[in-house]
């Protein structure tokens, strides 16, 4: 199991958010890239460890929102979390409509 997983949701639709794009960094480095599955889920995601440190996800919300033919206001999500040393698994997830969000620590 990836160190990180994600998960989005559509809460207009009520659906999955199928083929977003999802991107982890530290920094500027690009650690992974991957696009949801049809369940919503990102969850082979990068490395199987990440040291403790400060890392971002990115989720391509406009593009997505674009496909789905809907006007939205967030071109992309982007969601600051730290890693401490010793932890397990972070789960991400992501609730979201065109024009609000929210996202929590899941397991």
């Amino acid at each position: 199991m990836s160190f990180i997983s994600a998960h989005a949701l559509d809460s207009t639709l009520g659906t999955p958010a199928a083929d977003l794009e999802v991107t982890l960094y530290s920094g500027a480095e690009v650690i992974a890239n991957a696009r949801t599955d049809g369940n919503g889920r990102v969850s082979e995601f990068g490395p199987d460890h990440l040291g403790a440190g400060d890392y971002r996800i990115v989720f391509g919300t406009g593009a997505y929102f674009e496909t789905q033919g809907q006007d939205h206001f967030h071109p992309q999500v982007t969601i600051d979390f730290t890693v401490k040393a010793g932890e397990g698994h972070y789960h991400i997830p992501l609730l979201l409509s065109p024009f609000a969000y929210s996202t929590y620590r899941g397991s």
